[in-house]
């Protein structure tokens, strides 16, 4: 069994921030796959379902996302699921806006939610980081992240979101580098090497 986590903030104010595109994927993930109704469950929203074989269960913690670590920690225990099999699908800023990245474990890169994921259940988990891009200057971090996507960057968050549902399952099955370079290709990226995946 696995669990999906998606990162964000919880109410309408926050929805369509950069910030949250980690709720919008499990979004996506819940309604490609068919999974069950969204449950109010360890302190946040969840669902079970299965995409292409494999078991898993969606949460969206529902603290903000400096408290994300406490629902993931008791959802992994009640489900008795190891770091190793929690993928965390996130916004990162030192990776360009449409861009794709696949790591285990790592830093938290001054992420609130990783964060917190970090003090509960360690490091060894996978980490989608979805590139939001950085404004430029770190005291403008905190409006840019809460702010939402520009009517320009709507469509290719969309459609990042689309490839990373469509593609899921190879990360899944452990083949994070046909994961990675699937949606790279959907975006005409040059073709990665499986070092370069890992990055």
């Amino acid at each position: 069994m696995y669990l999906l986590i998606g990162l964000g903030n919880p109410g309408s104010d926050y929805a369509d921030n950069r910030h949250n595109i980690g709720f919008m994927a499990a979004d996506r993930i819940a309604q490609d796959y068919t999974f069950g109704k969204w449950k109010k469950s360890f302190g946040g929203m969840a669902a079970e379902g299965t995409i292409d074989g494999h078991k898993t269960v969606l949460l969206k913690p529902m603290g903000y996302m400096n408290l994300s670590g406490a629902p993931v920690a008791e959802a992994a225990r009640f489900y008795k699921i190891a770091p190793a099999q929690i993928v965390v699908i996130h916004d990162e800023l030192d990776i360009a806006f449409g861009k794709l990245r696949v790591k285990k474990g790592g830093g938290n890169g001054g992420h609130n939610g990783l964060k917190s994921l970090d003090s509960y259940i360690g490091k060894d988990y996978w980490r989608v980081r979805i590139g939001i891009g950085h404004p430029g200057d770190k005291d403008m971090v905190s409006d840019y992240v809460l702010s939402d996507f520009t009517k320009a960057e709507e469509k290719n968050a969309g459609n990042m979101v689309q490839e990373i549902s469509r593609h899921i399952a190879l990360l899944l099955s452990g083949d994070e580098a046909g994961f990675m370079n699937r949606i790279s290709l959907a975006f005409h990226e040059p073709r990665t090497t499986n070092h370069e995946s890992r990055e």
